[in-house]
């Protein structure tokens, strides 16, 4: 593989972050700097994480980066329960999102297990 961008678990992540803009985008104002920045935040550091690991070239590097990508996923995936419980985000668009995001974290789940089985 030449590239992070043929990974399908990046190309899914990058779907993940327009799916939360779009959520995002119809939060209260005076959640911009809270919920809303927070979520965009955790959303952007799962490829960004998987592309940076990629990079480095060096297996336990690209582990420890694809850790780091699942922990963000998990900050997303409460965030997300919050954003619901406080009535942003409907029972349907918390659906939609968590699927993707589920997906996402099993496909890291299975690389990183992939990746720490490699002699």
């Amino acid at each position: 593989m030449q590239s992070y961008r043929e990974l399908i678990v990046w190309q899914r992540s990058i779907h993940l972050v327009s799916l939360v803009y779009a959520l995002t985008a119809r939060f209260p104002k005076s959640e911009l700097f809270g919920l809303t920045s927070q979520m965009r935040r955790a959303a952007v550091s799962v490829p960004s994480n998987i592309a940076e690991g990629f990079s480095r070239k060096h297996r336990p590097e690209y582990i420890q980066f694809l850790r780091i990508a699942f922990g963000s996923g998990a900050e997303l995936e409460t965030q997300l329960h919050i954003s619901t419980e406080l009535k942003f985000v409907s029972e349907k668009e918390k659906v939609e999102v968590e699927q993707c995001l589920s997906e996402i974290m099993r496909m890291l789940n299975k690389l990183i297990a992939s990746l720490v089985a490699k002699p």
